[in-house]
């Protein structure tokens, strides 16, 4: 397929997507020293500071090889929206157009790059004390019944939420009682239209037995970096609870920490959560038209073949 709207002009952005493990940050490096432009990173782990080795952050010798913005930006005690990416990203893609230079953003987060791509949709702010009435009413009439609740003012939204996901069926209910309209209508009529970029959008696919040996190879390689010690000092200085801490690899070793589990079974847990995290990645990107997707090669050839089409796509 081809890339829609594919010019070199002040709106264009280079977007990298695909799963955890499959390449991106070292193919956004690549593209950023052919293309002498800096990364913004859309991953929601990374812009906290201290979480590093859970995280798969680049180096410190490649974020001095190559400009990196939105990494270790925010306390992992601290709370952080799509929004607040959206509100800190776009102020950095506009100072790199305004130097005549093609921001490159990469990373895994579906819905930052949703946001910053396509535009957030306009929902009432959270609420707490309404929050705190939902609650209240699950404990009072039992479990399920937020969600039933749901099913019957915006069956749509259900049909999109687990009866479990506690969190989201929370929020839905909460735009529904604070406006009187539906989610679903909401996003519909928005339908993610504010689109201020021209996105050429590059996915990385591989076979899947592959992607999985890399994950496991990178969950071992964490833990041979000290992803344990990591976790031990976040749990140490922290005097309540940290939002972060429910991630990848911060979850899991936290539980062993605790007594939960033995190290074996944390290792275990972690690379299945991890591939399971990676099919849920290649769903949401699948949905997108506009990704032109490459296979990765272990001679890094498809690196060059991105970067070729690139330069066409641009008319360079």
């Amino acid at each position: 397929m081809s890339w829609q709207r594919c010019s070199a002009g002040n709106e264009s952005i280079i977007v990298i997507v695909g799963p955890t493990a499959a390449g991106k940050s070292a193919l956004a490096i690549y593209l950023a020293k052919l293309f002498d432009t800096e990364i913004i990173s859309a991953d929601s782990m990374q812009i906290y500071r201290g979480m590093d080795i859970g995280t798969a952050k680049p180096s410190r010798e490649e974020m001095e090889a190559v400009p990196h913005h939105m990494i270790s930006i925010v306390d992992p005690d601290a709370s952080f929206s799509a929004g607040e990416y959206v509100a800190l990203a776009r102020p950095i893609i506009d100072s790199l157009q305004e130097r005549g230079k093609i921001p490159i953003v990469a990373g895994g987060t579906g819905l930052y790059i949703r946001a910053l791509v396509d535009g957030l949709c306009e929902a009432p702010k959270a609420d707490r004390s309404l929050r705190k009435r939902l609650l209240s009413e699950e404990e009072k009439y039992g479990k399920g019944y937020l969600y039933r609740r749901l099913c019957e003012v915006d069956p749509v939204s259900a049909g999109r939420i687990k009866p479990n996901d506690t969190v989201r069926i929370m929020r839905t209910l909460e735009v529904y009682e604070a406006g009187g309209i539906p989610l679903s209508e909401i996003q519909e009529a928005h339908s993610f239209n504010d689109r201020m970029y021209h996105p050429v959008i590059v996915g990385l696919s591989m076979d899947r037995k592959e992607l999985y040996k890399r994950i496991e190879e990178r969950v071992d390689r964490m833990v041979e970096m000290g992803l344990e010690a990591e976790v031990r000092r976040l749990m140490d200085v922290s005097s309540g609870p940290i939002p972060p801490m429910h991630g990848l690899g911060y979850k899991q070793f936290a539980d062993y920490i605790k007594g939960t589990h033995s190290l074996e079974e944390t290792i275990y847990r972690l690379k299945r959560d991890t591939r399971r995290y990676a099919k849920r990645q290649i769903t949401w990107f699948r949905r997108d038209g506009r990704i032109r997707w490459y296979s990765v090669r272990d001679d890094l050839s498809h690196m060059e073949e991105i970067a070729g089409d690139i330069k066409l796509c641009f008319g360079n």
